[in-house]
């Protein structure tokens, strides 16, 4: 029987620990730090938090773990896998080298024009005195971005000059996001598309594509949060068109990244935004997305372990294919009062188990124990995932388990695929 650890806590995670357990190969699955999620599907949590990369290591040592799967950012672009690969274990992830196009935006940018792949003009400053002289000749609306990681709320649309300026306080005088640069790149109209592909270090093989809601309010209103839904698959995105996209988009990072000698293992989030002249990426990410992922991972077919372990091998995905169910997914978040400007805490959540007997996926992100209660831990709480055979049949699925949980101030978007269910029906 394989052992598996998943790093991380949150609902990606959990979705990821779920998918795992269902491999025919009947996988023991770990996690660390884990959560009461975890715990509650029977998940061993070993405790050690996502920074302590020495502690992550040296369990997978002495637990004789067979493959480590990375769930968040930070412990990738830190080095967690070239240290796990130092000690002979086998992790499914990029190196800290091959994460950098998630760890710096102003490098994945160089990176998608060395090579060719669409994106957004941009320009980089390193001073607010430099943003400050070239913003009054941008076109508005425009972008500003921190060159860091910042947990998908780096990033602020700003739709006038005046905006913009104090935006450019927000970096560089506040320094809201640490000392970083900022890139300011032209805003994108169209609409917003989700594509992972797994890649083995020479192949990018997709995976089926999602949309998520990035706006904390319904009707894409607020400021950016991590995400407060999704759904999968995305009407008129077909298979033609997602190979086209990956052949354009994710196989030439994977070459260009093959050929310096930093190989990509692991999963190339791109972030797109489908443009009347084509798909042009808004950003990459070195792992799963948050919360596509959850909408993604109930449809999978195929053997997640197997394919998760092909990726984590050099040229191991060359003969792959990956199955998926006809049904659609709809996810929706629960976060926590105060999200995303602030964050409640130790609010008591209701309705887990009534949720779950409507037959929905229940993922937790920011939950803790307390007293022998599940209680909120800040930011997105919960993610509400329900299958369907039609968007609307899931849609509805979904929304009806949501309402089954309570907690003090809890914050739900109510238009979650409610786009898809205008263009394909009930």
């Amino acid at each position: 029987m394989p052992r598996v650890l998943v790093v991380g806590s949150g609902g990606r995670e959990h979705a990821l620990a779920r998918a795992l357990a269902r491999s025919p190969q009947q996988p023991e699955v770990l996690a660390t730090p884990g959560g009461p999620g975890m715990a509650r599907d029977g998940f061993e949590g070993l405790g050690i938090s996502v920074g302590n990369l020495n502690g992550i290591v040296a369990a997978a040592k002495e637990r004789r773990v067979d493959l480590v799967v990375v769930g968040p950012e930070a412990p990738l672009v830190e080095g967690l896998v070239d240290m796990l690969g130092e000690a002979g274990i086998r992790a499914f992830g990029p190196t800290a080298a091959a994460a950098r196009i998630e760890g710096s935006k102003a490098y994945a940018k160089q990176l998608m024009r060395d090579v060719g792949v669409p994106t957004a003009s941009y320009m980089v400053f390193r001073s607010r005195e430099e943003c400050l002289a070239q913003i009054s000749c941008a076109s508005y609306p425009a972008v500003l971005k921190a060159d860091v990681l910042a947990a998908g709320k780096g990033v602020i649309i700003c739709q006038t000059e005046i905006e913009a300026r104090a935006a450019v306080d927000v970096f560089f005088s506040e320094r809201r996001f640490g000392i970083t640069t900022v890139v300011l790149e032209e805003f994108l109209h169209g609409e917003e598309l989700s594509l992972f592909a797994l890649c083995d270090g020479a192949h990018a093989v997709p995976m089926t594509p999602a949309q998520d809601y990035k706006r904390i309010f319904d009707a894409d209103r607020g400021p950016n949060t991590g995400g407060m839904g999704s759904y999968s698959p995305v009407p008129g995105i077909d298979d033609d068109l997602v190979r086209d996209i990956t052949a354009t988009v994710h196989q030439p990072i994977v070459d260009e990244l093959r050929s310096r000698g930093t190989p990509f293992h692991g999963v190339l989030y791109a972030g797109l935004m489908l443009t009347p002249t084509g798909a042009k990426v808004l950003e990459f990410n070195a792992r799963f997305g948050d919360p596509e992922t959850q909408a993604i991972l109930p449809r999978l077919r195929s053997d997640a372990l197997d394919l998760l372990d092909r990726s984590a091998r050099f040229s191991g995905l060359a003969d792959a294919s990956i199955d998926w169910t006809g049904d659609w997914a709809v996810t929706v978040v629960l976060a926590s009062r105060g999200y995303p400007e602030s964050s409640s805490s130790g609010d008591v959540i209701e309705g887990l188990d009534a949720a779950e007997a409507m037959g929905a996926e229940v993922t937790h992100a920011g939950t803790a124990e307390e007293d022998g209660q599940v209680v909120t831990a800040g930011g997105r709480v919960l993610n509400v995932t329900a299958l369907g055979t039609s968007p609307a049949e899931a849609r509805e699925r979904a929304y009806a388990a949501a309402r089954e949980i309570r907690f003090e101030g809890m914050q739900m978007r109510t238009d979650i695929a409610a786009r898809a269910v205008e263009r394909v029906g009930a």
